[in-house]
């Protein structure tokens, strides 16, 4: 693969102005089969921040999050990466601007974990950055904590190891956006955070993160900007402290919740209202056509 990408030296891509737009949704619209599942999203990611796609299943984080990777084709409007519609973009050109992590890892042949993450590094081949490889590599692996295990084949870890390793490829490929498919959901307490925590680094070095995520938590906690999607569309976006409401989450959840300040850090805590209170708030999660 390195030897493919390298075959024509390519224009290593500069690094991007602070709050520049890296990825952009204008008036997008997918559909996958005869359904339409994004219909008309705006959105725009920005260096220097993490961006939460939130909402539940079948919203259409997971198609946002692909056609922004220009991994899904739109059936109308347009998808931007570093201010150039992705059709303007060969692959080889698109692999050193966003690195994508899917939901589920799974490779055909017992690799090293090491020979995995190093494939991260395939699109800087050919490239004056291809020097920075073996560095690249192992601080990937340290951050990922994945390094005592460099040795062995992807196929004998854990899920939640290979969860890891995979996002040790993508932080190698040291692309300046980031696309991470739910990247805590086989995680233990301890990774979850340090995955979001990677996030926060990644955005204060001057990337943009887009991230789609279930926990609510995870997301008010580290996010800059939230997005929450809701039947193909985005509900409300903005920081989660101003865009994580009662009301709102309830109905685009169909489950009564209630948002309350952190006693010490006042970040938003979303929590299902239990205990039988649910037979009292029925109109919180009533459908409405405008979420």
């Amino acid at each position: 693969m390195a030897r493919l990408l390298g075959r024509n030296r390519r224009t290593v891509p500069a690094r991007p102005a602070p709050d520049s737009p890296l990825a952009e949704a204008v008036d997008l619209h997918v559909r996958l089969g005869q359904r339409e599942v994004l219909a008309g999203i705006d959105l725009t990611a920005r260096a220097g921040e993490v961006l939460a796609l939130v909402g539940p299943n079948g919203a259409g984080k997971s198609t946002l999050l692909g056609a922004l990777a220009a991994d899904l084709p739109a059936a109308s409007g347009e998808v931007r990466i570093d201010g150039r519609p992705v059709t303007g973009w060969s692959a080889p050109e698109l692999a050193l601007r966003r690195s994508v992590l899917p939901q589920s890892a799974s490779l055909s042949f017992p690799f090293p974990v090491e020979d995995v993450v190093r494939m991260g590094r395939a699109p800087w081949a050919g490239t004056p950055l291809a020097e920075d490889d073996e560095e690249a590599v192992a601080s990937a692996m340290a951050a990922s904590e994945v390094t005592a295990f460099a040795a062995r084949p992807f196929s004998a870890l854990s899920g939640g190891e290979r969860a890891r390793v995979a996002l040790a490829r993508v932080l190698a490929q040291r692309a300046p956006l980031l696309l991470l498919d739910e990247p805590t959901a086989a995680l233990d307490l301890r990774h979850q955070e340090l995955v979001l925590r990677l996030c926060r680094e990644r955005a204060g070095a001057g990337d943009a993160v887009v991230v789609v995520l279930h926990d609510l938590g995870l997301a008010a906690a580290y996010a800059d900007r939230v997005a929450v999607l809701h039947g193909g569309r985005i509900a409300v976006a903005g920081p989660p402290a101003e865009v994580f409401e009662d009301a709102l989450l309830s109905r685009v959840y169909r489950q009564p919740v209630e948002v309350l300040p952190h006693p010490r850090t006042g970040v938003p805590l979303v929590v299902p209202v239990r205990g039988g209170t649910e037979d009292t708030a029925p109109s919180t999660i009533r459908k409405d056509a405008r979420i």
